[in-house]
């Protein structure tokens, strides 16, 4: 029984256009976004603007006693209040605080610009500063973007190297895995560890525990090095690392310290650390971010037409037209994310004809793969081949999502490669 040529074409329009699927979860993610925006907005606006309205009402209370108790006319204490402002926008401060353009100065000021935290004290003044800041900021931060990237190629590499080695010694203590095994073409033989990758889950519990880590070992420093309070001190830790730079805060301002040298030096590590930790955090974060998207995106797909979804997974496992079926029918039934990038194979699952010459390119490109993947397993290092370049919603992408694509378990294509080493005989 063919299903209904309506349902099934309806179907077959979804699974067709897999840019469709990304602009949908575009879609859905600026919508998230603006809500989200709002519920900001209305949370901060609840909690700030009363204390804005108070502050207001006592400084135009203080103004009007300055003026009244020294004869000045408000006029003339504005206009004195705006040079004071010109002068704090040039750095000049009431207390006695670091010279802001000598080279510590100037140097602290262009980390600021290409790791694009921005905090605002200090800023150029003249014109030949502006244009020069265009040109540096904008090879500056490209650069530094590049560092943040590879940083977290990285601590992925180096985190997924630890956790394989813990999930080895698990296995081997457990008796899965013999007390003399050694990683090499014998690890092809271990259906355990073929493929295995960490959970996103666990690299974002490592990278928030170490944010964590090391945002309380800084507090802990300004705190007693400027004086703040300890909630400040987080507060400030996370504006800078998450490169926000408000700049109400700024570390390492005053003239002098006590112990200079090592506490600007400590300030830098804890700094640079900070920003790389909590921007691989973030890009870890944005993972599960995507899974969600996928899974609300995997709720409305095909909720119209469920009939015409079980006879495509039907019609899956009788057409044994091409080597790749079988794998067709497991991401059927395993990979809610998988999705057809062509037209043969949307016609193929709804029961149409297919011509010789889509016949033949799909038996190519199937046997092209099972060659592949069978030459790998022989040389005893099977990688992992992306079937379907589509079928988990991470593939592709470009900067910190490309370097995390296959690199964790919840972005990897390696349920697929397995399912190729060991198919079932059903």
């Amino acid at each position: 029984m063919m299903p209904p040529r309506g349902a099934a074409g309806s179907c077959r329009r979804r699974r067709l256009a897999p840019l469709n699927e990304d602009n949908g979860r575009f879609l859905l993610l600026a919508a998230l976004i603006a809500a989200y925006l709002s519920a900001g907005a209305t949370v901060f606006s609840a909690l700030e603007s009363p204390s804005e309205a108070a502050a207001q009402l006592r400084w135009n209370r203080t103004l009007h006693n300055f003026s009244r108790i020294f004869n000045i006319s408000l006029p003339e204490l504005r206009a004195f209040l705006r040079s004071y402002e010109a002068a704090m926008a040039a750095g000049i401060r009431v207390d006695a605080l670091r010279p802001r353009w000598d080279f510590p100065g100037a140097f602290y000021f262009v980390g600021t610009v290409v790791s694009t935290i921005g905090f605002g004290m200090t800023t150029p003044a003249t014109v030949a500063g502006k244009v020069f800041l265009i040109v540096y900021g904008l090879f500056g931060c490209a650069g530094t973007i590049l560092f943040f990237n590879l940083f977290l190629e990285r601590i992925i590499s180096l985190l997924a190297f630890i956790m394989k080695a813990c999930h080895e010694r698990q296995l081997r203590r457990s008796g899965l895995l013999p007390p003399n095994f050694r990683r090499g073409p014998a690890m092809s033989g271990v259906g355990s560890l073929v493929g295995w990758k960490p959970s996103v889950y666990h690299v974002m519990l490592i990278l928030g525990i170490f944010a964590i880590t090391l945002s309380c070992c800084a507090s802990a420093m300004y705190t007693a090095v400027e004086g703040w309070n300890y909630v400040d001190s987080l507060y400030y830790c996370f504006v800078t690392f998450s490169t926000i730079g408000f700049g109400d805060l700024v570390s390492s301002q005053n003239a002098a310290y006590q112990n200079q040298g090592l506490y600007r030096f400590g300030n830098f590590i804890f700094i640079l650390m900070g920003v790389c930790c909590i921007y691989s955090l973030f890009n870890v974060i944005s993972i599960v971010i995507k899974q969600v998207l996928n899974w609300v995106l995997k709720k409305f797909e095909c909720r119209c037409c469920p009939k015409c979804h079980k006879s495509s997974a039907r019609l899956g496992r009788r057409n044994a037209i091409t080597p790749g079926a079988r794998l067709r029918r497991h991401n059927i039934s395993m990979d809610a994310d998988g999705q057809y990038d062509s037209d043969t194979e949307g016609r193929r699952l709804s029961g149409e004809m297919i011509s010789m010459r889509e016949l033949t390119a799909s038996n190519k490109v199937s046997l092209a793969i099972l060659q592949k993947q069978l030459s790998e397993t022989a040389n005893g290092y099977p990688r992992n081949v992306c079937i379907n370049t589509r079928q988990n919603g991470f593939s592709a992408g470009v900067g910190a999502l490309a370097i995390m694509n296959n690199r964790l378990a919840e972005t990897s294509d390696s349920r697929q490669s397995r399912y190729l080493q060991y198919p079932d005989t059903g």
